[in-house]
């Protein structure tokens, strides 16, 4: 299949959740009145859209309603298609260019595919014909630097480390300093998920921001936070959390292979403004694929690309 099509079965559990309750509820009603609207606002929900986005998308629905705009079941999941897509259109371009060594810092907590996903960035920019250094920065979880390294020799990516438990920022630093001697095109840090407490992490997090800075002026210039699509509401919680302590500049959505919680990226977007950057859809190395609103809406909805 082609990555479009694997993005759309991805995709099934949520749209059977979402667009497939639409079409059911929309062909049992002969028209559209408040109880339709109201069990529509209800599946919205239902499907991790969030509570204040779909607050917002009833609020238009209604107001087409109300002016015969919206008259059919079509309308309806067209003017859902098209708002969807509008509220996750953002800075969709990855590869904005700057000075190498590009630095991209990866948060997020253990257990969402942070290495994986580092070792499938290693790939596309590889592809790309891109130098890559990786920089094994979770010196904390056991087994993150042996794991990491893997993913640098499966794609050729040229990687910095120190003994586990060692210090964060000085993996970091040592990195940034490798990248530059080395004339690499790509620098990318792996983070911890989790320390003792929250303040622990968000307090190194920021520590690791300032210390690469100082090796490259101007990095990090990406800061990815990688959730797991299996989590729904729980990823908008992570997102607030670690946007108090770092300043994201896209989200990576993981594991999106047949969950039924994909709509949660529509109220991250709406709610925190963060742009969704990358998705994966899989285990291969090219599953991981720069986000499309238009496909990724078009495929919530079961559309034709």
């Amino acid at each position: 299949m082609g990555f479009f099509d694997r993005l759309k079965a991805g995709l099934a559990k949520t749209r059977e959740k979402l667009a497939d309750k639409f079409d059911e509820l929309l062909h049992s009603s002969a028209k559209i009145d408040d109880e339709l609207l109201e069990e529509l606002e209800e599946t919205l929900i239902m499907s991790d859209v969030g509570t204040k986005t779909t607050e917002k998308l009833m609020d238009g629905l209604k107001k087409g309603v109300r002016r015969a705009e919206i008259k059919s079941a079509d309308d309806v999941k067209k003017f859902l298609a098209d708002n969807i897509r509008e509220i996750l259109i953002g800075e969709e371009g990855v590869n904005v260019e700057v000075k190498p060594p590009r630095v991209i810092l990866m948060i997020g907590v253990n257990g969402a595919g942070k290495t994986t996903t580092i070792g499938k960035l290693s790939a596309y920019y590889k592809d790309l014909g891109k130098s890559v250094m990786v920089a094994a920065a979770d010196t904390f979880r056991a087994g993150a630097i042996d794991q990491l390294e893997i993913w640098a020799e499966r794609t050729g990516a040229a990687i910095i480390k120190h003994s586990e438990g060692s210090n964060p920022s000085s993996v970091a630093l040592d990195a940034a300093r490798s990248a530059v001697a080395g004339n690499f095109d790509v620098l990318i840090v792996d983070t911890a998920g989790r320390l003792q407490n929250k303040y622990n992490l968000m307090e190194e997090l920021k520590k690791i921001n300032r210390i690469i800075g100082k090796g490259i002026p101007g990095a990090p210039h990406e800061v990815l936070l990688v959730l797991d699509a299996t989590t729904g509401q729980n990823a908008l919680r992570q997102a607030e959390l670690f946007s108090k302590s770092a300043n994201i500049t896209g989200i990576v959505l993981t594991k999106l292979d047949g969950t039924a919680k994909g709509g949660m990226i529509i109220g991250i977007k709406e709610e925190l403004n963060i742009p969704v950057k990358w998705v994966g859809v899989g285990e291969r190395l090219d599953d991981l694929r720069p986000f499309n609103a238009k496909e990724f809406a078009d495929a919530l909805f079961g559309l034709e690309k």
